[in-house]
């Protein structure tokens, strides 16, 4: 009887040790963290990873880049349910419909796949991209498919294949309204738990109120779990959004990967940046240079006629 319990706690410390789909967080089990990914997945050692500390004072304008064309975002087709999934690493928001982003000198129209968020403790932060060092308690990404691809195997297997766009959050006094879909959590408490919403409008989720100056930050980067695919044509917007510590801290609270253990620290540690280039899209600075154009057009009229 000895050697039977000795047997199924070697098993149940192997099956914890090897992680959801054979990976997890350093919160999990240092033996299936980050640091070990590169051996089942060689593409995690690759040197265009992702996140990044980005360094705002080295990040390049470039005039080419625009505002991002968000459609489908505000008035989602009704007729088509939404998932809350919860995958044993993260809790995914799956998007039906034809919502896409474009332009921004994105290399053609992305559809959305889903979204999902990255987070800390109730007590530290934990989202995977730093600003200027600085990391914040929590991080979301949606994820988008290149169109020209009929799959996100293909689309994987391309640089241009992905373009997810990072949101960062700070704690406010007060709940945010716009994101009460996280009353949800509670039914997708464990691993493959699955519950369906109604789509609502996600204006209010993403930085896109032309009255602000935005500010997003562009690289070329990867994955930020296994398989660690270099497909990923990042966007990162410098504006966190607001949610009340209630509304952070229902993530860790909540969501578990077993019945036991919550999740809870699961983001990438910061990846070399290698030589890549971070460019950097400042809306403000793009019309003050409309606004000289006019004035500059509109003294150049005064004098031609007078």
């Amino acid at each position: 009887m000895r050697s039977l319990n000795l047997f199924l706690v070697s098993l149940l410390l192997s099956s914890l040790a090897s992680g959801v789909g054979g990976w997890c967080y350093d919160s999990m089990s240092p033996d299936c963290g980050p640091s070990t990914w590169p051996r089942d997945h060689p593409k995690c050692a690759g040197s265009g990873q992702s996140p990044i500390d980005i360094l705002t004072k080295e990040a390049k304008p470039d005039p080419k880049l625009s505002d991002i064309t968000f459609k489908g975002y505000i008035d989602p087709d009704k007729s088509l349910d939404w998932t809350l999934y919860n995958d044993g690493h993260s809790v995914q928001l799956i998007l039906n419909g034809s919502i896409t982003i474009s332009g921004g000198m994105l290399p053609g129209t992305y559809k959305a796949d889903h979204l999902h968020f990255h987070w800390g403790t109730d007590s530290s932060p934990g989202s995977e991209h730093t600003i200027d060092g600085m990391q914040f308690p929590m991080e979301m990404h949606i994820v988008h498919l290149n169109q020209n691809y009929h799959s996100k195997q293909e689309a994987l297997k391309h640089p241009d294949g992905l373009a997810v766009v990072g949101i960062m959050f700070v704690e406010s006094d007060s709940d945010a309204k716009d994101y009460n879909f996280i009353q949800y959590l509670k039914h997708v408490k464990n691993h493959n738990d699955k519950y369906t919403i109604k789509p609502f409008s996600l204006e209010n989720m993403i930085p896109n109120d032309l009255s602000k100056s935005r500010v997003y930050y562009r690289y070329q980067g990867s994955l930020t779990t296994p398989t660690c695919n270099e497909a990923v044509i990042w966007t990162v917007y410098k504006e966190p959004i607001p949610l009340s510590k209630d509304q952070l801290n229902a993530f860790p609270k909540i969501l578990h990967y077993n019945e036991s253990s919550r999740i809870v620290s699961n983001f990438r540690s910061i990846q070399k940046l290698n030589g890549r280039t971070v460019n950097v899209f400042n809306s403000g600075s793009l019309l003050f240079r409309l606004n000289l154009l006019m004035c500059v057009v509109g003294i150049q009229a005064l004098l031609l006629f007078n």
